[in-house]
């Protein structure tokens, strides 16, 4: 092949790989080019009450929910929604399958590595949950414990920091799947946020549930790719103004039984 002809295939793969990015879905890097494409792709968790979770329609709603629909709304632009477990959350923004992630999303450094976050919207604790017989006060009575988490969450980075001697930790995939082993007796206790729904319940036995020490506190942002620096102003100035709005304020009453949405640190 001369030289003319190598040119040409230089060019046509060039074009073929331009064609590609821009076809690609979930591949927005900048509030124009969401709002040009005509929607926003928001990855959501519904296993995580009340952030997310089905209403008696089938139909996503909660705290996450609505400040995802809150991000529609302000870039004019209707939202997809796309449903994820916590291990998907960053495969899904890494592969281009969605613009953002609005789930639960604590904030850590090692998180940081792969994708960057907006400042926090919402926050809560990770606790140690347990039946109230049960005599826990601390990581050292939990030797012996088989101990469920979803797996990558929060509980799970502090259970296995804290590393209690004799402890037995149980991944599972989702927080409904850690609640419901709880529940029938397959684990003795549960990492958890300091709400939820398994407070509402009763084990296989009649066990209630309460919260019997703190493991970390979390606070979320909106998950982005790294590097669209444009994209995380826009959502920094959003997160900002639902702040002030108290719009903010009146979703964390909603849906987490009139409590106010805790103070919120800015980076």
């Amino acid at each position: 092949m001369g030289m003319r002809g190598i040119m040409k295939s230089v060019l046509a793969l060039a074009t073929m790989a331009i064609v590609g990015l821009s076809t690609a879905p979930g591949k927005a890097q900048t509030v124009d080019e969401i709002i040009k494409r005509g929607k926003v792709v928001i990855a959501i968790d519904t296993t995580v009450p009340p952030y997310g979770m089905l209403d008696a329609d089938n139909q996503p709603t909660g705290i996450d929910v609505e400040v995802a629909k809150l991000i529609g709304k302000n870039l004019k632009v209707p939202v997809e929604f796309v449903t994820v477990n916590s291990p998907g959350r960053i495969p899904a923004l890494i592969s281009n399958r969605v613009d953002m992630v609005v789930a639960i999303f604590s904030i850590t450094a090692e998180r940081a590595l792969q994708v960057s976050f907006s400042i926090p919207y919402a926050g809560q604790s990770a606790v140690l949950i347990a039946p109230k017989t049960a005599n826990i006060k601390g990581p050292e009575d939990l030797k012996g414990q088989k101990v469920g988490v979803t797996r990558g969450a929060l509980e799970d980075g502090a259970l296995t920091q804290m590393n209690p001697p004799g402890v037995t930790l149980l991944r599972f995939d989702d927080g409904p799947s850690v609640a419901q082993a709880m529940l029938s007796g397959q684990i003795d206790a549960m990492g958890g946020g300091d709400y939820g729904e398994i407070y509402l319940r009763k084990g296989a036995k009649g066990e209630e549930y309460e919260q019997k020490f703190p493991l970390r506190a979390a606070h979320f942002g909106i998950g982005i790719r790294r590097g669209n620096a444009d994209l995380l102003q826009w959502l920094n100035t959003f997160v900002y103004q639902i702040k002030n709005s108290g719009e903010l304020d009146a979703i964390s009453r909603k849906y987490r039984n009139g409590q106010p949405m805790i103070p919120l640190p800015v980076f």
